[in-house]
């Protein structure tokens, strides 16, 4: 039975594990804390799951949610008018819903993580509660056939170098602020729809608000992407939960009034239900090198972090663990060596440069054919549709999105049909 080593209990390391574990393979999974630690520990993102992220947790049948979580229908899209956040009212000159093919769901990680750490303990999986050093690998790559890395902050990720060709910010390009709150009303245009709901705000930044189910039940997600340096970015340095609220609310009111004006009444599900800080989106050189010589494998966040703007965080760590799960299968009884590591990351590569590519150009203003497709997309039905299912599959913005002839010839298409 080959032995298998999983540092870092996120979406990533935990569908991985269980996923070989549900194979016959003898895993070993690391994590910094219990169960009941994440469970009653602080938010740790703003997940939302797309339909083919979501397949794949039913394929392992982890999906233990998924008839209590909100089903998401739909994305909405609302850009304010240029400059009306000055005293006055705030306009939108955009404002759709884009229907998805499937549903999406958002459940907290906290729920998810300590949920299924417990399920892998009990069907026999080897749990280790102990944050792990470069020197604790060293000596675990003698031990195990495969290690893999799936923590994506502290010391282990230094030993993945930044690919410079792959990583265009080298600083924070949003300063993150999150907040759960129950409470929160309906969007008046769609009251019976749960959806995702994106408000851009030229030169400020983005305000996120999801439906998601936390430890205590049906919530949603309020989340500012800020510009550093611009009035968003206010949330450094703020420990109080309330305060935190409280300055979320208040830039609501300013910029996004149609989303405060169904806030008035909201409250934070928990006192840990509040997260901020930033990060530079970064791809890194996929395989570790060890003081004494081994190699190990990076996943998921760990070389490939996007920033959140387009919600894609859990959904490529669901993607990468599949992609890793089906070369381990076939990789068999041979070794796991730095050719099968680079072309297992590869292979997840060929999924994830899409997101990351997305992702950086929704960081960047938007070009003119950009805000024209957007605004097409208030007009026409399918173009709304089509642009949210990039959500789930952001390779087909390839055909319609980046260039502005190909955006041309399909807003032309579409108008005629």
């Amino acid at each position: 039975m080959r032995k298998i080593l999983v540092v870092g209990a996120g979406q990533s390391g935990l569908q991985l594990a269980l996923g070989l574990q549900s194979h016959g393979y003898e895993v070993t999974l690391m994590s910094n804390r219990t169960a009941d630690e994440i469970r009653s520990g602080r938010v740790m993102s703003t997940q939302c799951m797309f339909h083919t992220a979501l397949q794949h947790e039913r394929d392992l049948q982890l999906n233990f949610w998924e008839s209590q979580a909100p089903k998401i229908e739909g994305v909405g899209i609302s850009v304010a008018a240029p400059g009306s956040h000055d005293p006055g009212p705030t306009q939108r000159v955009i404002d759709w819903l884009g229907r998805l093919d499937g549903f999406a769901q958002s459940v907290d990680q906290r729920v998810k993580m300590a949920g299924w750490m417990e399920t892998f303990a009990q069907r026999g999986g080897q749990l280790v509660i102990h944050g792990a050093a470069v020197s604790d690998l060293d000596y675990f790559s003698r031990t195990y056939d495969l290690v893999l890395v799936s923590a994506g902050k502290g010391e282990l990720v230094q030993m993945f170098a930044r690919d410079p060709e792959r990583s265009p910010y080298s600083e924070p390009q949003r300063a993150l602020a999150v907040s759960y709150v129950h409470g929160l009303g309906p969007r008046p245009e769609h009251p019976d729809t749960e959806a995702v709901r994106c408000n851009l705000v030229p030169g400020v930044g983005e305000l996120f608000i999801m439906p998601t189910l936390t430890t205590s039940g049906r919530a949603d997600i309020l989340f500012w992407e800020g510009i550093p340096g611009g009035p968003l970015d206010v949330f450094n340095g703020v420990k109080d939960p309330a305060e935190h609220l409280s300055l979320t609310l208040g830039l609501m009111e300013t910029f996004t009034p149609w989303e405060y004006a169904r806030a008035t009444k909201v409250e934070l599900t928990d006192a840990g239900g509040v997260l901020s800080g930033r990060y530079a989106p970064t791809v890194r050189n996929p395989i570790g090198r060890l003081p004494g010589g081994g190699l190990v494998l990076g996943v998921a966040d760990v070389v490939v972090a996007n920033d959140p703007i387009t919600g894609q965080g859990s959904n490529s760590a669901s993607k990468c663990a599949a992609a890793y799960l089906a070369a381990i299968l076939e990789r068999g009884e041979k070794e796991f060596d730095e050719e099968w590591m680079r072309a297992t990351f590869d292979r997840y590569w060929d999924t994830a440069r899409h997101v990351t590519k997305w992702t950086n150009a929704m960081l960047a203003p938007p070009p003119e054919h950009v805000l024209n497709l957007i605004g097409a997309a208030g007009q026409i039905q399918p173009v709304a549709d089509r642009f949210v299912n990039a959500f789930d599959d952001p390779a087909d913005l390839e055909n319609y999105f980046y260039e502005p002839a190909k955006t041309e010839a399909y807003l032309a298409g579409a108008v005629g049909a």
